[in-house]
């Protein structure tokens, strides 16, 4: 059973937003470096954007920078994407992923993460 769970997925048009919210069923999420991962259809998942529980520093992949932007709202206790001028290019299922022990400086791995959920659906499509 996911620990995580992704809401805010669906279909939009190129030029188009989201926005991707991320909760935490059986802990507090604002203490754990939060993540957002992406799989393409016949590509490998890829790290998107980390926010750090510590300071909040955040981390975007080239492919997104201006476009989105990775939040916390430590009272919802929730980790949002928003994603702007979407691209056909980002479709994919989006995960969220956290630790607790991670800072976002930089690439983001898997590995490093504990917990996941089962994704959440975003097709940009005219």
């Amino acid at each position: 059973q996911s620990q995580l769970v992704e809401s805010g997925g669906g279909l939009v048009q190129p030029g188009g937003s989201l926005r991707l919210s991320c909760v935490a069923s059986r802990f507090t999420l604002n203490y754990y470096a939060t993540a957002w991962f992406r799989q393409a259809p016949g590509k490998e998942r890829e790290g998107v954007s980390c926010i750090s529980s510590s300071d909040g520093s955040t981390y975007y992949t080239d492919s997104v920078k201006g476009r989105f932007t990775i939040a916390r709202d430590n009272a919802k206790d929730t980790v949002y994407l928003q994603m702007n001028s979407l691209k056909l290019e980002d479709t994919a299922v989006y995960y969220c992923a956290a630790d607790r022990e991670l800072y976002c400086s930089g690439n983001m791995f898997e590995e490093e993460f504990d917990y996941w959920g089962q994704g959440t659906q975003v097709t940009v499509s005219s």
